[in-house]
């Protein structure tokens, strides 16, 4: 009885993050309250905080979650991450811009002492400094082209990746964030690698 009582609330709360990201999707960060998630899955509000006390808490759960799909298990295989596919996962994050906006104004308010957030994106960050070094490693051994190791490229790494949603969230006509992080490539590259003038990064766009 105690397994079917979890195992319903697990799909309850695996019913809400989906209706929160479809809430997110649709009205963007500020238009998301908790009032509208609950609705979506046939909960009243107070029922809701039942599994999710603060919109915070859901918010970062949505994210969590995000995450999860995102690496698609790649976290747990060594050498899983490569250039090519964090520059698709950019080309993929530049058609949900309601999950970005959520990402992004919870990464600006979580600097902040108190923040719910703030536990999350740290531990967060430490995980992606220690993958994209991984990623680094795996495409260019000790040494990148330009003389950094893995491990001081790696912060770089993820500041452009998140930098550049930044950009795009506050003007998208003028920022294309998926040709940025190709030309990002280009330059870890360098102009005779494979993100050159014939590579990812180079003017045929392959």
């Amino acid at each position: 009885m105690a397994r079917t009582r979890s195992a319903r609330s697990e799909e309850r709360r695996a019913d809400i993050l989906r209706a929160a990201l479809e809430v997110i999707a649709e009205r963007g960060y500020r238009g998301s309250s908790l009032g509208a998630v609950a609705e979506r899955v046939g909960l009243t509000q107070q029922g809701l905080l039942h599994y999710f006390p603060t919109k915070e808490a859901l918010l970062l759960a949505v994210l969590e979650e995000r995450d999860q799909w995102d690496t698609g298990g790649r976290r747990a295989t060594p050498g899983g991450w490569r250039l090519e596919l964090l520059a698709s996962l950019v080309e993929y994050n530049a058609m949900r811009p309601g999950i970005v906006g959520t990402f992004s104004a919870l990464l600006g308010e979580s600097v902040t002492e108190e923040h719910p957030a703030r536990p999350f994106f740290t531990r967060r960050y430490a995980q992606v400094r220690q993958e994209m070094a991984g990623v680094l490693r795996a495409e260019f051994g000790d040494l990148l082209p330009g003389g950094l190791t893995p491990e001081r490229a790696a912060p770089l790494l993820a500041a452009v990746m998140d930098g550049l949603q930044f950009q795009w969230l506050l003007d998208p006509d003028a920022v294309d964030m998926a040709g940025a992080f190709r030309d990002f490539m280009t330059l870890l590259y360098g102009p005779e690698g494979p993100g050159g003038p014939e590579g990812p990064g180079g003017p045929d766009g392959s």
